[in-house]
């Protein structure tokens, strides 16, 4: 019966159009992609400023295998830290400027590890909608009252203030909310979001992992590019993005960081990340803050004005409606040599299905300009049912696939794609 429960559920999935399947890439992080022998390129990677593959970081996290091993052996309180957790700890802080900060091994464990650690069953949290899971499991299992606000509406959330200051007069008030959203890429309404946390007396929880290493000096995020970073008591961000490696982090006051040492449910129960993840997130901070940084925040911010000069950070949306109709467009870009996948729920609320591209400093232009001529086309062109030939986005004729292009048989069109196909 337990066989027939998961059959029918992947069955449903499967109806619905919401079914994952893992696809694997043969290809190292970076502005291509490879899965199954075929080289695409790749819009689907948070990898914004091309770290993950940099030379520098990949030589830290080889360094530090050499010298600490491959794991950790251990929980962060037994015997799991090591030496480059602590290093990477304070360049952190010194990078948020802040007292202090602490490393999880994930920023999904970073959420769900730091709310239910703060708030209580007496307390009150109010959420961006759109926040990340993390953030909305975080607040689920705090067991605080969760009021969700529309999305980047200050004027509801000032609403919502106010009624729990009537209703949970002794409650402490959490105001939780992401800088840059991962999948819309729009930006928060941060400073007032700050005033009105100062005038309510709440406390701010703010996700920075799609504004890290993108906005502000030195990429040290939005709440730094406003100036209001020293007015917010938690900063979270991720190591997985922007900076090339993985884990999660908190960073603020140095009383915080010892409480959510001792109450940190995902921080006191996991082995440590690998020392090899925190010395690549080390030199990826110091490259983020150099001359390079500034560098490839500079391309990428040229990159986005290809796309939409209007979009904040480097995450850009098509939505779409239908699950159908975002994999059926998703499939047309495999087809040109794209890889942007399907967002479908309930990574977004339904009926906002959609593609959604991340761009990276390591993009050449070409590839940006030829990604915007395909999504134009995706407006004009028929959509492939399953197998069938792709359809150029410029004149609808069919295209043909090589090893290193992708060309239209038209003879009076003349489109093609052509990968770097040295780099495999």
């Amino acid at each position: 019966m337990f066989e027939d429960f998961l059959e029918a559920s992947l069955a449903d999935l499967d109806r619905r159009n919401l079914r994952r399947r893992l696809r694997i890439s043969e290809a190292p992080t970076g502005p291509v992609i490879k899965f199954g022998g075929r080289t695409l390129h790749n819009f689907a990677s948070n990898d914004y400023l091309g770290l993950a593959a940099h030379h520098d970081v990949v030589e830290a996290a080889v360094r530090a295998t050499r010298d600490f091993g491959a794991g950790s052996g251990a929980s962060r309180l037994v015997s799991g830290t090591q030496l480059p957790h602590r290093l990477l700890e304070e360049k952190l802080a010194a990078f948020k400027q802040t007292e202090a900060a602490m490393a999880f091994g994930s920023g999904y464990a970073t959420g769900t590890g730091v709310l239910p650690a703060l708030a209580g069953k007496s307390d009150v949290i109010l959420l961006d909608r759109l926040s990340h899971a993390s953030l909305v499991d975080g607040a689920r299992l705090s067991g605080a009252a969760i009021r969700p606000f529309r999305h980047n509406d200050p004027d509801q959330l000032e609403h919502h203030l106010r009624w729990a200051r009537e209703k949970h007069p002794t409650a402490r008030i959490f105001i939780v909310t992401e800088s840059v959203f991962s999948m819309d890429g729009d930006a928060a309404p941060l400073r007032e979001i700050v005033d009105l946390k100062d005038r309510h007396g709440a406390i701010l929880i703010l996700d920075e992992a799609h504004a890290v290493g993108v906005l502000g000096r030195g990429g040290r995020g939005l709440a730094d590019e406003l100036g209001v970073g020293g007015r917010i008591e938690v900063q979270m961000g991720t190591l997985g993005k922007a900076l090339g490696s993985s884990g999660g982090y908190i960073a603020g006051s140095r009383r915080l960081v010892d409480f959510l040492i001792n109450r940190a449910r995902s921080f006191l129960f996991s082995t440590a990340p690998p020392a090899a993840t925190a010395a690549a997130a080390t030199t990826a901070l110091d490259i983020c803050t150099g001359r390079e940084g500034d560098l490839r925040r500079a391309k990428l911010k040229t990159l986005g004005n290809i796309l939409d000069p209007s979009r904040p950070a480097a995450i850009f949306p098509w939505i779409l409606g239908s699950e159908e109709t975002a994999l059926r467009a998703g499939e047309a870009l495999m087809q040109l040599g794209f890889f942007v996948p399907a967002i479908r729920p309930p990574t977004v609320p339904p009926g906002s299905s959609r593609l959604r591209a991340s761009l990276s400093s390591a993009h050449a232009e070409d590839a940006v300009r030829q990604l915007r001529a395909a999504l134009e086309g995706l407006d004009d062109a028929p959509l492939p049912d399953g197998d069938t030939d792709s359809v150029c986005p410029v004149c609808g004729g069919p295209l043909t696939q090589e090893k290193c292009k992708v060309v239209c048989r038209s003879t009076v069109c003349g489109y093609r794609i052509v990968f770097n196909c040295s780099e495999f």
